[in-house]
């Protein structure tokens, strides 16, 4: 080697920011095995390179003594002296044994030590970059489908899409470009594995910080996301600035602003609710579009009786009990939802109950038919239970038997 290779290394530490000491010392080390395995040497030996000149050296490691048994591993005190006369019994001397041929042999491994270390540092500088992106948006190509997990080339790197990532009903042709979320960044043995989602809510919640610059700049905030990926997502949103409307920052002039970011999700619905800190309020939007006409919650237990119109009852609910799980999911109450109908139902069962209590109490001790254990009729109120986006039905009105009028989607908000 010579001075050329100190040179180049000087230019990759300005380059690609690898230190040029770092390099030295791995070549150093793996001048060792190479020393060894060419030459048939088991002695302890030590690689310099003159951080100059680029000139190599092997140093053989021997032990002074003053009666050396084995040639390799120890040296004389006599001849330890005549090295250097510093030296004394029992320390480790440094003996030259540099092979004539070995500049061929040490170029060559310091050839492949920089081109391992290179691909290493280029390693860590990608996955230190998309690290620092973990719960953010990058846009990438589709480039092929392995094992049902889609490959996106993200140009510095490629990211896994696995298929619980994926959206239902979403087709990942070749060269598709496509926005993802950064779910995780793991570092492996061949390079940074990144994981990306297309279902994860933070993906709405980073489009809509992209699109709305209300959002971005701190004016409005994103309070609670409830989603279900390619159906239906519901936002809850909040504006510091008495003066600016969240819901309206958020849909934008004509709508524009809530239409790129659902056609960039390919059609899901997005609902977007104003958030409030009084609970019955907030549960109240959280149902939209569906009207609201009584809110009773529980602060203790976290649930909430809602009362609706009979004809909103399959809205509220909505198809397969979506609109009222997300709406549980949004504001992390249980809520328990029935009709006017029902709820005067209920009403009067229970008066009914009462009375029929206080007849049996009254009543002729030796009336036949009297039943000391009667404690009232059961309820069937047909209420709808949702908490933390799981439907517990006790009955109820169907969706799909409701007016068909109800039945139909709401409009986008």
């Amino acid at each position: 080697m010579s001075a050329e290779l100190i040179r180049a290394l000087d230019q990759l530490e300005k380059e690609r920011g690898i230190e040029k000491e770092v390099l030295i010392e791995a070549i150093e080390a793996a001048l060792v095995s190479a020393y060894k395995k060419n030459f048939g040497t088991s002695q302890d030996v030590r690689i310099s390179i003159d951080r100059d000149t680029g000139e190599v050296k092997v140093f053989a490691l021997k032990k002074v003594t003053a009666r050396p048994k084995d040639e390799n591993s120890e040296i004389s005190l006599e001849d330890a002296l005549k090295l250097d006369s510093r030296y004394a019994q029992d320390d480790i001397a440094e003996v030259e044994v540099t092979p004539r041929k070995f500049g061929r042999i040490a170029a060559q491994t310091a050839k492949n030590v920089v081109l391992q270390r290179i691909r290493e540092a280029e390693r860590n500088l990608i996955y230190e970059e998309y690290f620092n992106k973990e719960g953010d948006i990058v846009t990438g190509i589709v480039q092929r489908i392995e094992r049902r997990n889609v490959i996106i080339d993200l140009g510095k790197a490629e990211a896994i899409m696995l298929p619980s990532e994926q959206t239902n009903g979403e087709e990942y042709r070749f060269n598709d470009r496509i926005k993802t979320y950064i779910v995780e960044v793991r570092k492996t043995t061949k390079g940074p594995q990144i994981l990306v989602s297309r279902t994860h809510p933070g993906l709405v919640k980073r489009l809509f910080e992209l699109e709305v610059p209300e959002i971005h700049d701190g004016t409005v905030e994103i309070k609670s996301i409830s989603r279900e990926a390619g159906s239906r997502t519901k936002i809850a949103v909040y504006s510091k600035d008495p003066n600016v409307d969240p819901i309206g920052a958020c849909v934008g002039q004509r709508g524009t602003r809530v239409q790129a970011i659902v056609d960039e999700l390919r059609g899901e619905k997005i609902d977007i609710i104003k958030w409030s800190s009084d609970p019955e309020e907030y549960i109240s939007s959280s149902l939209s579009p569906a009207k609201v006409v009584r809110v009773d919650a529980d602060e203790e237990t976290r649930t909430a009786k809602v009362i609706v119109p009979d004809f909103q009852l399959s809205l509220a609910i909505g198809k397969e009990g979506q609109n009222a799980r997300l709406a549980a999911k949004l504001t992390g109450w249980k809520i328990d939802i029935k009709s006017e109908s029902q709820f005067r139902a209920t009403i009067e069962q229970q008066i009914f109950s009462m009375d029929a209590g206080f007849d049996d109490e009254t009543a002729d001790e030796d009336e036949e038919d009297y039943d000391e254990g009667y404690d009232g009729a059961e309820e069937a109120d047909g209420s709808e239970d949702y908490e933390d986006g799981t439907e517990t039905a006790d009955g109820g009105t169907d969706p799909d038997e409701a007016d068909p009028e109800q039945d139909s989607e709401p409009e986008q908000e």
